[in-house]
């Protein structure tokens, strides 16, 4: 019996970037969020937000087949073309330039490689509601991370 495909839509974000940001990640089985998760940190970027999000849809699906829908194209690039040539170079960039977020590229790319994962890229912000969703969610997360940033000062 072949497992359902899930579609995880992710997305992440910081306001300004850098400093607090948050994370989203949405999970649809046969048309139905399943599954939502988001969180935050205080001093981050964009690209960090959006790579921490792929890390969760990733490591939601357990390995099943699924897709992830993001709005990084970055991102999309990333899992899809970059890392690969990047660790074959000891994970240096073809003009021997280092990688940004480099923990989080190896973690998410070592995650896709064991993954019956596809990347598809969508237009952030066109009504796509599961797009729609992962970008209220790192809201969410964001506004979480701040929160407790007040929390712990009290």
């Amino acid at each position: 019996m072949q497992a359902t495909k899930l579609d995880i839509y992710t997305d992440g974000g910081c306001v300004p970037n850098p400093d607090a940001g948050g994370w989203g990640v949405a999970v649809y089985q046969d048309g139905e969020e399943v599954w939502s998760e988001s969180g935050g940190e205080m001093q981050t970027t964009n690209n960090r937000m959006e790579l921490t999000a792929i890390i969760g849809g990733l490591e939601l699906a357990h390995g099943r087949p699924c897709v992830i829908f993001t709005d990084s194209m970055l991102c999309v690039n990333t899992l899809s073309q970059w890392a690969k040539g990047w660790k074959a170079r000891g994970w240096r960039k073809a003009d021997g330039g280092e990688v940004k977020n480099l923990d989080l590229v190896k973690q998410a790319y070592e995650l896709f490689q064991k993954s019956q994962a596809k990347m598809v890229w969508v237009r952030g912000h066109a009504g796509n509601r599961g797009n729609e969703r992962a970008d209220e969610l790192a809201d969410e997360g964001r506004t979480l991370a701040i929160n407790s940033r007040f929390k712990a000062a009290a």
